[in-house]
């Protein structure tokens, strides 16, 4: 009888040519969204850190209170956040967002604390207090990790204590600074980390993306800041459209929305195509940028004792960012063991 050889059992394998191909395509791809989402990151940043105080400072400069250029960036803001909603189909995301208790018991509340985060950032650029602006950013993510330990139960790492504890000293010696100056409080140092901090705590609780929550606030404020611009207008108050406004001026305040959304869409792809950890690293680049923007061409005072507080805070935030490598690396090794098992 005749044996009938059994059919050899092999894994299809990939020519080498094949292999090395698809492995290299896939580095390829990796390493262009990377380069993307960081001209996307650095778009962003870069675009808060010089353009945005530039703007304000020019229509500050041009006479107009901080009120009339928060009003005007909701009112022009709003109407491009809509479309971008329409043309992506995520309308029905924000109508759900209006019409769902557990958002409107979040999203109101987040919308007062943006306001006054807007707010004050603007009166910080037109009051000289950039540098106080540019402090309280870099303080923000510390204090966002000392809500979390506070209200969310996050445990602190030893070098985020550490961290925290030089900004400490860093906000006390840039108050000695103030009060020396006879400046006062550096207040806005520790409103804006604060505002947006418990912002960011309760948009944690919402299950809404980044870009259908804006609008929902943005649509909140939209009639009060219509009323505004009316009472500025008839008190003769506002410059918007006003007889005695250059018509460039005019025309760079209806630019108020385009300059709100371009490093928000900016933004939001980086997010997307970064890890977050490098986003984290990048972010330091927005105060840097309005620290020096504050100094060098604004002409902002900066003492000995001012610049001694922001090595503090540099300091604390080497700390930090320290902090988030090794816990990167950490999560990193886990997911390889867990690969291996």
């Amino acid at each position: 009888m005749t044996r009938i050889p059994e059919p050899r059992r092999t894994l299809f394998k990939a020519p080498p040519s094949i292999a090395r191909m698809t492995t290299t395509t896939g580095k390829t791809q990796d390493q262009l969204d990377k380069r993307k989402g960081f001209l996307f990151a650095s778009g962003a940043f870069g675009w808060w850190a010089v353009m945005v105080p530039l703007f304000f400072r020019t229509l500050s400069k041009n006479g107009a209170v901080p009120l009339e250029v928060l009003a005007q960036r909701v009112v022009f803001g709003l109407p491009i956040l809509l479309l971008i909603l329409a043309l992506t189909k995520r309308l029905p995301e924000l109508i759900k967002a209006f019409t769902t208790w557990s958002s409107l018991k979040v999203l109101i509340p987040t919308t007062g604390l943006i306001s006054i985060n807007w707010f004050f950032f603007i009166y910080a650029v037109s009051t000289d207090r950039l540098n106080h602006a540019s402090l309280g950013y870099y303080i923000n993510p510390l204090f966002s990790i000392m809500l979390g330990f506070l209200f969310l139960g996050e445990k602190l790492s030893r070098l985020q204590k550490i961290a925290i504890g030089i900004a400490v000293a860093a906000v006390g010696m840039m108050t000695v600074a103030e009060l020396q100056a006879g400046g006062g409080w550096p207040w806005i140092s520790l409103l804006l980390p604060t505002s947006f901090g418990i912002y960011g705590l309760l948009r944690k609780q919402v299950n809404v993306t980044g870009t259908i929550g804006l609008t929902f606030e943005m649509a909140m404020l939209f009639p009060i800041c219509i009323g505004l611009m009316i009472y500025l207008a008839q008190s003769n108050t506002g410059i918007f459209m006003a007889e005695s406004t250059p018509l460039p001026i005019t025309l760079l305040m209806l630019l108020g929305g385009v300059f709100t959304i371009i490093p928000l869409v900016c933004f939001t792809n980086a997010v997307r195509l970064l890890p977050l950890s490098t986003i984290g690293l990048l972010q330091f680049t927005a105060p840097t940028g309005q620290l020096l923007l504050s100094v060098v061409f604004f002409g902002e005072k900066f003492t000995p004792l001012k610049f001694a507080a922001f090595v503090l805070i540099w300091v604390a935030i080497a700390v930090f960012l320290r902090d988030l490598v090794v816990t990167h690396r950490e999560r990193q090794a886990c997911l390889d063991l867990e690969i291996i098992e």
